[in-house]
């Protein structure tokens, strides 16, 4: 009979999970992850890295459309939709049989099924064919969240959408109606448009990806724009109806009007809801917030022995975030003193074109908590690198304190920004001032100079513009 009682019990395998498994088994404690689906969540399997394997699909088409721009020919270019999906759900199922070989790797007990609280302690497990209670002194839920649906309006999969469908498009959208423009939406919306839909995007507030700077909010309106996208802001869908042909639709703008509008499919981002619903919160008196499990700086919930960390807990819902917690979580329930999580350091990204990427606060926000602010922007069509690509669209921008000179926050749009955003995020977690950006030397030609420039520029003295 296998062995039912471990030091702890991680409930789900996604990036927050999985992770908090192998860091439990480095520090020596017995573990298990109990897991319902596939091994690396919705992130590795749904959500994250499918969609990047997509939107690199789509970049290449992009360029091979836009050759000659590069001084090459490329003749009779097309896409496969089908094709398309099927590498992406390649990579997907490569990492997912990564995460198995961790997991057995560092002896880690997988138990397939879905898990359940029955007590402060245990966990029952029901798989296909039998259950069976696991028990362990402490236990990390990690279960997740999934994609909210329009309350008069479900998906079906077939003509409205969440995220999940849009991944394996039973066939290539004509005319796309994309709901909500927070990084979800507006990937998948830049996604069908480089293939080639009739993308029209709809966000609720008064400008696109509404957590970013506005600077950057205003520039990607802009942009997708140019790109040939329709873009509603401050405006509402009323209706959404699915019909054997297409998708009908009800959308009020800004002015109050209420228009009619027909479309091919429709995507619904409008947020998540997290996954606590039978997982025996109730019984136990876990305390949560719209659905949300509440937590202390070090992951705990109000029960003892009980943690929950990732898209289950408070925002932001980011994998990267639910990594972190679970090694907080795991170093405290080991004895050790972990430094709790600070928000303010952690980056965003989205993958749309052009890409985004934020670290700290916004300069509206900063002005709001009374900081002085001393904030500058250097655009990409100042810098060597970004010329030579052909991918001059952008800026950078950062945002410091006048008085202490603490970076306060950066926000960039352009090429690859979502890999040199880590540099402001290094600088901001070891508390750097701008006297240490600006005496650091940035590689020529690089992008990453457009770092250095945006620093200079918060000081009114930029070298390339």
């Amino acid at each position: 009979m296998a062995d039912t009682n471990y030091d702890l019990i991680v409930l789900g395998s996604g990036p927050g999970g999985y992770v908090a498994a192998i860091r439990a088994a480095q520090l020596g404690l017995k573990t298990a992850i109990v897991e319902r689906e596939l091994l690396g969540g919705i992130c590795l399997n749904w959500g994250c890295i499918p969609t990047k394997a997509l939107l690199r699909s789509a970049e290449i088409y992009h360029y091979m459309q836009n050759a000659g721009a590069y001084g090459l020919k490329a003749a009779e270019i097309s896409a496969d939709i089908d094709a398309v999906v099927k590498r992406s759900r390649g990579v997907a199922k490569q990492l997912n049989q990564g995460v198995a070989h961790l997991m057995k790797k560092h002896k880690i007990a997988v138990h397939m099924g879905t898990g359940k609280l029955t007590a402060p302690g245990k966990l029952e497990v029901t798989g296909e064919k039998s259950s069976e209670t696991l028990t362990a002194k402490n236990i990390i839920v990690a279960t997740g969240a999934r994609a909210r649906d329009l309350p008069f309006a479900p998906a079906d999969g077939k003509r409205i959408w969440t995220y999940r469908h849009a991944l394996v498009p039973p066939e290539m959208p004509k005319k796309l109606l994309v709901i909500g423009s927070g990084a979800i939406g507006i990937e998948f919306a830049s996604f069908y448009k480089d293939m080639g839909a009739d993308v029209t995007v709809v966000e609720m507030l008064d400008r696109l990806v509404p957590v970013e700077d506005a600077d950057v909010s205003a520039f990607l309106e802009k942009a997708l724009k140019k790109q040939g996208m329709t873009i509603h802001t401050g405006a509402g869908v009323e209706e959404l109806k699915a019909t054997a042909t297409g998708v009908s639709a009800k959308i009020k703008g800004k002015d109050g009007k209420v228009e009619s509008a027909e479309f091919s499919h429709a995507i619904v981002a409008i947020g998540i809801v997290p996954n606590t619903e039978n997982i025996g919160l109730e019984a136990l008196g876990v305390k949560t917030t719209k659905g949300h499990i509440d937590t202390d700086a070090m992951c705990r919930t109000n029960v003892p022995g009980l943690w929950a960390i990732g898209d289950v807990t408070a925002p932001p819902w980011l994998a990267h975030k639910a990594m972190h917690e679970s090694i907080i979580a795991v170093e405290a329930i080991a004895g050790n003193h972990p430094h709790a999580m600070d928000v303010r350091n952690i980056p965003g990204c989205t993958y749309c074109r052009p890409q985004i990427a934020s670290v700290g606060l916004t300069e509206a926000k900063a002005k709001e908590l009374g900081y002085e602010v001393r904030a500058g922007t250097f655009p990409f069509i100042g810098n060597g690198k970004a010329i030579a690509l052909g991918e001059a669209e952008g800026f950078t921008k950062t945002i410091f304190d006048a008085k202490t000179g603490e970076l306060l926050g950066a926000h960039m749009i352009g090429a690859e920004v979502t890999e040199l955003i880590q540099g402001y995020t290094i600088g901001k977690t070891a508390e750097l001032v701008e006297d240490d950006f600006i005496g650091t030397v940035f590689p020529h030609p690089t992008l990453s100079e457009t770092m250095h420039e945006g620093v200079l520029a918060a000081f009114g003295r930029p070298l390339h513009i």
